[in-house]
Parts: structure tokens; C-alpha cells; sequence
């Protein structure tokens, strides 16, 4: 069984003006996320900017989440790292919290071979019990993992069920869910490409339109689930112009200037990241109102 099937929340992490975690806010967008219809969710990933955070503060979050969500959708943890050691502590931490799954990236920079990202997600899958997806994103990491590796990991490691695939190449997904069948759970990392790998076999997404658009993103899997693929279709398309202002600059820049827009009051990142620029926030708030998520 998957972890999850449907819409989950590549969830941002709000920061005060003095850069520490705004935990009131957390629990708050939490909220938002569950009454708005979201499948699951995903903390201390990319677009939660876990790469800027200590040890600590990062496992802090999870804890956090997985006290305020409280069992009532599945709760999935960013865990991975280039150090298969930092890999392990993040994942036994996690899963000591009461995260239902992890989210562990492929290790950046040092650029592993193929033959190394099996050692590395057998050995720190070997370190929990409960289920791991691995996080295919080689715009970040520089890393692409075969077809046949990732099809490996998920039909001989019991815990390692699925994949959120980012990599956009179409050929290779399919080529990797020929090779892995029944044993892979393929969740889509970017959400213009919903409903096109919901075709291949796919069980949902890991989204970051779902910070703003929770219940629309939802409804796009729900519906291609109920049958009904061209109300899927015409979501996906409707929300293009959205997802792309979203991605116009390096996520999570542009959503938090969103939720910000919103109202939300996500506050600002962590450097090295900045604010958005003046002409894509200009551009954001015509997708959000073209959307119909604020006023003009």
C-alpha cells in the first residue's frame, strides 16, 4: 500500500524576520493544509529550505509537524544527504518523531555511481522501518539515477517503495516503471507534469502548488482517479500559467513571495536566498489573481 495517494504539500517552513522558525505560523499553515484537502504532508524538503537549517532545528520541524498533524494524513520527512552517515541520523530521528515515511535525495556534489546510490539507500534504508522515497531531482543535485537503479533499490529493498521523480524525462519514467512494475509507488516532482505521470502508473504528486492552491491540487488527482481524466487535464492546464510563475525563479523563492502575497505571512528565506525580484513578484500577483486565489 502507498504511503499516500492524491496531492502532498511540499510544505514551505516559516521564518521570522530574525531568521528563526515561526512555529505559531507552522502550526497555522498545518491547519490550512489539512481543512484544505491535502494528501500528505512533506516536511523539511526542498521548498522547506532544510538545506539552510542545523541538524537540530531540521529534526525540530519534523517533531513539531508530526505533533500538530497528530496521524491525520501521513506525515513524510526530507531525511537525505550527501553524507550517508548525516543520512542515517536524519532518518532514525525522523522516524523516532512520528513521520510515516522519509523523502531522501540523491547525494549531491560528490556524485556517486550508480553502483554507490545502491550502497547508500540500502544502507540507510536498512537503518528504519518505516517507507522511503527516493528523491530523483538532477537539476539540484547534478546526479541523475538510471531507470535500473532506481527499479533495483524498489524491488530489493522492502522499505524502499517509490520515487518522486523531478527529472522530467519522460522516457526514462517510463522505462523505469516498465522495469519496476507493482513494486514502485511514482509520485511526480513538478507539478506541471501531474497528469502525465498519473498516465504512467503515477500515485499523486509532491507539490508545491499545494502551499497556495491545496484543494485544486488535490482535486486534479482526485479527479484522474475518479475517471474522469479530462477534468484532470483541464485543471492541469488552468493552473500552468500559476505553476509557472511559481518556478520562474529557484523554489522555494517564488511560493513564499506568493503565500506572502496571500496574506500568509510565511516571512522571509534563509540566505542565500533573497527576495523575489520586483518584475516576477509584478508577474506572481497577476497569476494569483488570474487564478482566482486573491483580488486584483
Amino acid at each position: 500500500m502507498a504511503i499516500y495517494e492524491g496531492a502532498g504539500v511540499a510544505l514551505v517552513t516559516p521564518f521570522r524576520e530574525s531568521g528563526e522558525v515561526n512555529y505559531e505560523k507552522l502550526e497555522e499553515i498545518l491547519e490550512d493544509q489539512i481543512a484544505g484537502g491535502t494528501d500528505a504532508i512533506i516536511s523539511c524538503g526542498t521548498t522547506g529550505e532544510a538545506s539552510t537549517m542545523s541538524h537540530e532545528e531540521h529534526l525540530d520541524v519534523v517533531r513539531f509537524t508530526c505533533q500538530v498533524v497528530k496521524g491525520r494524513i501521513p506525515v513524510i520527512a526530507g531525511a537525505g544527504s550527501n553524507s550517508t552517515k548525516e543520512a542515517i541520523h536524519l532518518s532514525v530521528e525522523a522516524e523516532k518523531a512520528g513521520a510515516d515515511g522519509l523523502l531522501l535525495v540523491t547525494p549531491y556534489y560528490n556524485k556517486a555511481t550508480q553502483n554507490g546510490l545502491i550502497a547508500h539507500y540500502t544502507t540507510v534504508a536498512n537503518s528504519v522501518k518505516i517507507p522511503i522515497l527516493l528523491y530523483h531531482v538532477p537539476s539540484r543535485t547534478g546526479l541523475t539515477m538510471k531507470p535500473e537503479t532506481i527499479a533495483s533499490l524498489c524491488k530489493n529493498v522492502p522499505n524502499i517503495v517509490g520515487v518522486k521523480e523531478a527529472s522530467g524525462n519522460f522516457s526514462a519514467i517510463a522505462q523505469m516503471m516498465n522495469l519496476a512494475g507493482e513494486y514502485i509507488d511514482l509520485y511526480s516532482g513538478n507539478d506541471d507534469q501531474i497528469v502525465p505521470l498519473l498516465s504512467l502508473g503515477g500515485k499523486g504528486v509532491i507539490s508545491v502548488l499545494s502551499n497556495v492552491a491545496p484543494r485544486q491540487t488535490h482535486e486534479i488527482c482526485a479527479s484522474y482517479f475518479a475517471g474522469d481524466c479530462k477534468k484532470s487535464a483541464r485543471m492541469q492546464l488552468e493552473a500552468i500559467p500559476l505553476i509557472n510563475a511559481l518556478f520562474c525563479e529557484v523554489n522555494p523563492i517564488p511560493v513564499k513571495a506568493a503565500m506572502n502575497l496571500m496574506g500568509m505571512g510565511v516571512g522571509p528565506m534563509r540566505l542565500p536566498l533573497t527576495e523575489m525580484e520586483p518584475q516576477n513578484k509584478e508577474r506572481m500577483k497577476k497569476a494569483l489573481v488570474d487564478y482566482g486565489l486573491m483580488q486584483a
